[in-house]
């Protein structure tokens, strides 16, 4: 089991949320590797290093808006996320860093972790219909004034379909160590556009999606335990199992695409 829900209480009954705390998340997945493992830490900030985890948004189970505010939200009583890998070391170190040191400090808000819950994997992963518990985001190069500008790719490009499916044997390869199947398609049923800053000024276009998913059972599973699309390790891509029966979402429905 290398996916756990954690469960956070604040010191308060309300609390703020900035929207954009992803990589407050992030920071904190960090400062707890290192405290348990630098070794790992340190191996993990190295660049163009594949750091096969992935983390949800920050959730609360009561939480609304304020008017005119696009900066954050008011959450109340209890709050969590969740966090994926396919790496034991990093589990062990993520979450014996929690346990560890349980008073958590993100976005000046002050959180105790409650409980840490390891969960069961799904049986199988063909055919089953997930939704995200944050967005899906993928990228190309196109040329732009001479020079390759990265460009933030969606579902209603092809192009979107293909990186979806490589970054995905690619993370296959470093998983079970050998080649990847090509046997992988996904039906999307919803889609939600989101945008993140990831970093100061640095901003990402990404998706929240309800989608079936078919083909190669380990390939899928890939996808569940580091996450779908890429940049992971920033908090995008994680999904799970979708169990209801609505579709979800008000937004456009797809066909079939290869990916």
């Amino acid at each position: 089991m290398m996916r756990f829900l954690i469960r956070l209480r604040n010191e308060n009954l309300e609390f703020k949320v900035p929207y954009n705390h992803l990589y407050y998340l992030q920071g904190l997945i960090y400062r707890r590797i290192q405290h348990m493992n630098p070794g790992l830490s340190l191996s993990l900030h190295k660049p163009k290093t594949p750091k096969l985890f992935t983390f949800s948004l920050f959730m609360t189970k009561e939480r609304h808006r304020i008017n005119g505010n696009s900066e954050y939200f008011i959450g109340r009583k209890d709050a969590f996320f969740y966090f994926s890998t396919a790496v034991p070391e990093i589990a062990e170190a993520f979450i014996g860093g929690l346990l560890q040191e349980p008073e958590v400090q993100l976005w000046g808000e002050r959180f105790y972790v409650e409980t840490v819950k390891a969960l069961p994997e799904p049986v199988s992963f063909n055919g089953r219909k997930y939704s995200t518990l944050s967005p899906i985001a993928v990228t190309t190069l196109k040329p732009q004034f001479g020079k390759l500008k990265r460009y933030d790719l969606g579902p209603d490009e092809p192009k979107f379909y293909e990186n979806l499916r490589e970054n995905l044997k690619g993370k296959y390869l470093l998983i079970y160590g050998k080649k990847p199947p090509e046997d992988f398609k996904i039906e999307v049923l919803n889609v939600k556009p989101k945008r993140f800053e990831v970093k100061p000024g640095i901003f990402q276009r990404a998706w929240h999606m309800v989608f079936k998913a078919y083909g190669d059972d380990e390939l899928i599973r890939a996808g569940y335990l580091v996450g779908f699309g890429e940049k992971n390790s920033l908090g995008f891509g994680m999904v799970k199992v979708d169990k209801s029966k609505k579709g979800g979402g008000k937004n456009r429905k797809r066909k079939s695409k290869e990916a």
